[in-house]
C-alpha cells in the first residue's frame, strides 16, 4: 500500500489528490494519515541505523564470535533497552528487514 501512497505523493503536483485517490481506490484520509506518519517512520529508520551500527561494532569487537544472545546481553549491559527480536533483525549477516 505504501507504493500507492508514494505514487500519490509524487503525482499530487500534477493532479488533485482527490482524483488520484478515487482512481486508485484508496481513502483520501488514509493517504493523509500515511503522510503524517512519514516523520515517525523516518525517525524509526534512523534509530534502526544507529542500533545496527552499534550491533556491528559489538560483533566486530568480539572478533565475529558474538551471536544474538551475547550481543543482546552486551547492549543491556550498556543500558540500551532493546528487544532481543529487534537485535536479531538488525544483526549482521541477517537479511534486511526493509527493502
Amino acid at each position: 500500500m505504501s507504493e500507492v501512497y508514494a505514487f500519490i505523493e509524487a503525482e499530487k503536483t500534477t493532479h488533485p489528490v482527490a482524483l488520484l485517490c478515487r482512481l486508485l481506490k484508496v481513502a483520501r484520509s488514509s493517504f493523509y494519515a500515511w503522510l503524517a506518519g512519514e516523520e515517525a517512520r523516518a525517525a524509526r529508520r534512523a534509530a534502526d541505523d544507529a542500533l545496527a551500527h552499534e550491533i556491528t561494532v559489538l560483533h566486530i569487537a568480539s572478533r565475529h564470535t558474538y551471536g544474538l544472545p551475547r550481543i543482546h546481553a552486551e547492549l543491556r549491559r550498556l543500558d540500551r533497552r532493546v528487544n532481543r527480536k529487534r537485535v536479531g533483525l538488525l544483526q549482521p549477516g541477517r537479511s534486511a528487514r526493509r527493502c
